[in-house]
């Protein structure tokens, strides 16, 4: 299956779109915080960031579903900063204390290239939102270097949708979190009690744009893949999260129902998020995604050894 965005390219729409999405930078409104700033001219905003790229690392990454990883593995490219600023983040040290190295659009094109000669079967940028027209560039780029994987958008999951528009053409594989279904939730540890909102509509718009996850040989090559991630005492509100994911989007969605929560940074603050969930907490939120008709993923094809 062609990459969407060399279509685009032959037909001259990812370079109009690459200077729409420049042009956002000018004003930044990339994410629903719109913080307005000219990030062209230094000016930084809540994700603290400007005009220059900033990369943790670039690898090969065995760790992600099985449909992105397959043999040769996912080719994972992590963006410092962010723009939800979670306090039980799993990454702080990219995406709250900036660990990182500016780079330019030509260096990401050339990682991406590297990637690709690697066997990896895809190019996975994760956290990307805050840095959308710079990536989008990198593509283009990219393209005359030889470019031809997946793109795969691995994101937090707060998006603006007129931002998601503007990617139509461009992503293959969009991977959001969907990490609350409780604004409260939401408000308290990710500032940002539109979350569930500004998600939703986003989620609706990349499932228009890609539809259900098409896998083929084991591979994923387009479409919509969700995570999830349990935490404590049920304060992500997973309920809402599945119901809306069976109702709005589709029961066939790829859906990964995580376990690895583990309360560092500055969850230890709070409660209610001081320890990881139970493995009955977990499979209560697994047994629910069943009850709505949500059976696609590797969390259902998990045997569960014992009896609560």
């Amino acid at each position: 299956m062609k990459p969407l965005y060399l279509s685009s390219y032959e037909h001259g729409e990812l370079k109009e779109k690459v200077e729409r999405l420049h042009c956002i930078l000018e004003s930044c409104e990339l994410c629903p915080r719109k913080c307005g700033v000219n990030r062209l001219k230094g000016e930084k905003g809540y994700c603290r960031s400007g005009k220059d790229l900033i990369v943790s690392s670039f690898n090969p990454h065995f760790g992600e579903e099985e449909p992105l990883v397959g043999t040769g593995g996912s080719g994972t490219i992590f963006l410092t900063n962010c723009n939800l600023l979670c306090v039980y983040c799993q990454n702080y040290e990219i995406s709250h204390l900036g660990y990182g190295r500016p780079a330019s659009e030509e260096k990401m094109a050339d990682y991406m290239i590297h990637l690709q000669r690697k066997g990896c079967h895809n190019i996975n940028f994760v956290t990307p939102t805050h840095f959308t027209p710079q990536l989008t560039r990198s593509i283009e780029i990219a393209i005359p270097k030889g470019l031809h994987l997946p793109i795969v958008w691995n994101c937090g999951g707060y998006e603006n949708v007129e931002t998601i528009r503007l990617l139509e053409g461009i992503v293959d594989i969009y991977m959001p979190d969907i990490k609350y279904g409780s604004a409260e939730s939401a408000r308290k540890y990710s500032n940002a009690p539109d979350y569930f909102e500004c998600c939703r509509e986003a989620v609706k718009e990349m499932h228009r744009q890609v539809g259900d996850l098409v896998v083929e040989d084991g591979i994923a090559m387009r479409g919509l893949l969700i995570r999830h991630l349990v935490l404590p005492n049920d304060v992500a509100g997973s309920r809402e999260v599945l119901k809306f994911i069976a109702e709005e989007i589709s029961k066939n969605t790829y859906v990964n129902i995580m376990d690895q929560y583990r309360p560092i940074y500055r969850a230890y603050d709070y409660k209610e998020l001081a320890r990881p969930p139970t493995f009955r907490e977990y499979k209560a939120v697994v047994d629910m995604a069943k009850e709505l008709g949500l059976q696609r993923g590797e969390t259902f094809r998990h045997t569960f050894a014992f009896e609560l």
